[in-house]
């Protein structure tokens, strides 16, 4: 399953491991790029192998293929039983194809969106064999594109990411990064990559958790909106009906059915069986 609300915990630093994995984050990602400096590559990926966390929760990202710590990074991690992969920098099926090579046909790939070479080649990477969804770099992309990394600017980016992930049939894709700590910056870039169709944004301090939570997590009010939509519609129903006053059609009864389906992936206590 995709995450949600997936928390970077630097790889040379295996003290904050379990603590990250405390924090309500859905998933831990341990990472051997960017939060690890040249000289520990090599003690973050020995740390791999004693991470003692759930592995179908752990995520690793590598660094990238054009970098001198690819091939150990790759061993590394098939050494291990973690399977899904967070992949920087990805602008190329050959590189989706050696992950898959060196840990088998199980593995789970996040591809990174950084770059435009790699917009570019959205859909192919999107169509690879076991590429679960993308993930949006976009302090890097923006590097690339130089441009600012404002939610304004990036806005048509964002959308392509999102509407290219539906037609590959692939999950929703995860939305970058807040470099802001504080709680109503996370929960503001959030709410907008849930408006945008985005299915969860990727964490950097155990602190936004509940802010992404917030906001990705049904409400209660929308959980009754949609208890009360699908019961309407229980019988059959599949004309156009009121409940509250309100118009609901076909699009209408298939959002519920989503929130209420995001209820059971969150388990989310007395979440009703989606019919």
């Amino acid at each position: 399953m995709v995450p949600t609300f997936p928390l970077f915990v630097p790889g040379d630093r295996p003290d904050r491991f379990a603590k990250a994995a405390a924090s309500g984050a859905d998933a831990v990602i341990i990472d051997l790029e960017d939060a690890v400096a040249p000289q520990n590559k090599a003690a973050a990926r020995a740390n791999l192998g004693k991470h003692g966390l759930a592995p179908e929760n752990v995520i690793v990202r590598v660094n990238g293929d054009a970098t001198p710590f690819w091939d150990e990074d790759l061993a590394a991690v098939a050494a291990t039983g973690i399977r899904t992969i967070l992949i920087p920098k990805a602008e190329r099926e050959e590189t989706l194809a050696a992950v898959r090579a060196a840990l088998g046909d199980e593995a789970v790939l996040l591809p990174m969106i950084e770059s435009v070479r790699g917009l570019s080649n959205l859909q192919h990477l999107l169509l690879a064999p076991g590429v679960a969804a993308i993930a949006f770099g976009h302090l890097d992309f923006a590097v690339d594109l130089r441009c600012e990394p404002d939610w304004d600017v990036l806005a048509s980016v964002r959308s392509t990411l999102v509407v290219q992930s539906r037609l590959a049939e692939r999950a929703a894709p995860i939305d970058g990064i807040t470099a802001d700590f504080t709680s109503s910056a996370t929960a503001q870039d959030a709410e907008r990559a849930r408006r945008f169709g985005f299915g969860g944004k990727l964490m950097i301090h155990p602190a936004q958790i509940a802010a992404a939570r917030s906001v990705f997590i049904p409400s209660e009010a929308e959980r009754a909106w949609a208890r009360a939509v699908v019961d309407a519609t229980a019988n059959g129903e599949t004309g156009v009906i009121t409940v509250d006053g309100k118009m609901v059609d076909r699009p209408i009864i298939e959002r519920a059915h989503h929130i209420l389906a995001l209820c059971v992936k969150f388990e989310i206590r007395g979440a009703p069986t989606i019919r």
